[in-house]
């Protein structure tokens, strides 16, 4: 299982819901000397979380690296962002989740639940989620029947 980050940018959205999380991610990959584009929001004041997924989803395009995201479950933040042309984002909840969005459909983004998962886990998960390699194959054929395949 791979174990560190192979980036060295990773642009970070959540809304007020995520953004402890948001703080501890952050933190945790500045310790790896990985560079932040943080999007927003930047406190636990109560926002709406569309404007800031779509402001991350855009920077992962603009800057071709990865994204995180985070909000209280990040199941409406990852419909957000999917919706974003060319943007594939993965809701995790465990490293399995974190391997196989990388490891099979190539997911440029991974949205976090600030509400349902720990610091330590959603670390655990960043780490994976960096450093696993696209498997290409049978999943690189099913990617370009997406209805916004780039």
């Amino acid at each position: 299982m791979p174990s560190s980050p192979s980036v060295s940018r990773v642009v970070l959205g959540t809304d007020h819901a995520g953004y402890l999380l948001k703080e501890a991610v952050k933190k945790h990959l500045i310790s790896k000397k990985i560079d932040v584009v943080d999007c927003g929001c930047f406190s636990e004041v109560s926002c709406d979380y569309p404007e800031f997924m779509i402001k991350a989803a855009s920077a992962v395009k603009e800057y071709k690296c990865p994204g995180i995201i985070f909000g209280g479950s990040g199941n409406g933040e990852a419909m957000v962002a999917n919706k974003v042309h060319g943007i594939r984002c993965a809701r995790c909840v465990s490293e399995w989740d974190a391997e196989m969005g990388r490891k099979h459909n190539d997911a440029q983004m991974m949205s976090l639940g600030g509400r349902v998962t720990t610091p330590e886990l959603a670390c655990k998960m960043v780490d994976i989620f960096l450093s696993t390699p696209f498997e290409g194959g049978r999943h690189e054929k099913r990617l370009k029947q997406f209805p916004d395949a780039e």
